[in-house]
């Protein structure tokens, strides 16, 4: 077999190596089956025409020829051929930069003979007298005006603080006034509604009978409830017929006091 050699690298290696392992495969193929192969043993007999006697005689052992052992195949060792190396990678260089050519910042010094400035220092001027004189009139107006607002407050708080407790005596008073009214007017109903109780007989001097008395305007009864009995149903029957009795009942002529004679709890006794 002939191999053609190429101008490339790695390629004649690349083809001994594949002809010696054809070689090789082929050798082993050939000795292989050769060698299974083996010859078969020979054997000598003798022979007897009668037979001896097998007590006297010992027994005859036949001779078995040693036979030697077939030739072993000579390994065919063929030229030993490198394995294909890898191609190198051939990195690229990299040059560091020479720390020493680095450039280094060039400090500035000041320069010694130049006098640094020192700033001059502002020195506020003196108020003259009359100066004085305004600031001390504008400190004394503005605490005039702090103690003229402060009293114009107190004044208007205590003026609120007045009409407050004003208006608080008036409506005690009106109230007052009006229960006075309303007093009167009820001792007035409760007077004229007893003159008109005709008093049954056995009834006891501490008996009592409260009534709930509607009316509308102008003193008509609409209704007389009983919310809590005598004890004595003739005296209960005898106050309700005396509260329809007296109809129109007596109420203030202020119209607006209607509202407080609307709903009367009225309590009756035997003896006031």
């Amino acid at each position: 077999m002939n191999a053609a050699v190429y101008s490339e690298p790695y390629k004649l290696p690349a083809g001994i190596l594949a002809v010696a392992v054809h070689g090789a495969f082929f050798a082993l193929l050939y000795f292989g089956f050769t060698w299974q192969t083996l010859s078969p043993a020979t054997m000598s007999v003798e022979l007897w025409r009668s037979l001896p006697d097998i007590m006297d005689t010992p027994p005859v052992q036949p001779k078995i020829e040693e036979v030697a052992p077939p030739p072993q195949p000579e390994k065919i060792v063929g030229p030993e051929v490198a394995p294909p190396q890898p191609e190198k990678i051939v990195e690229p260089e990299i040059t560091l930069p020479d720390k020493k050519a680095e450039t280094k910042p060039i400090k500035v010094k000041p320069d010694k003979k130049k006098p640094v400035p020192i700033p001059e220092k502002k020195v506020k001027p003196k108020p003259t007298k009359q100066e004085m004189e305004t600031r001390i009139a504008e400190q004394a107006a503005r605490e005039r005006a702090e103690q003229a607002a402060r009293e114009r407050a107190e004044q208007a708080e205590r003026v609120a603080r007045e009409r407050i407790e004003q208006a608080a005596r008036e409506r005690a008073e009106q109230a007052a006034a009006i229960g006075r009214v309303v007093d009167e007017y009820t001792g007035k109903i409760v007077s004229k509604i007893r003159r008109n109780i005709v008093m049954p007989p056995d009834v006891a001097d501490d008996a009592r009978a409260e009534f709930s008395v509607t009316l509308l305007p102008g003193g008509t009864v609409l209704g007389a409830r009983l919310t809590r009995s005598s004890g004595h149903t003739a005296y209960d029957n005898a106050v309700e017929r005396a509260i329809l009795k007296s109809q129109p009942l007596p109420l203030p002529t202020d119209v607006a006091m209607f509202s407080r004679f609307r709903e009367l709890e009225l309590v009756f006794k035997p003896i006031e």
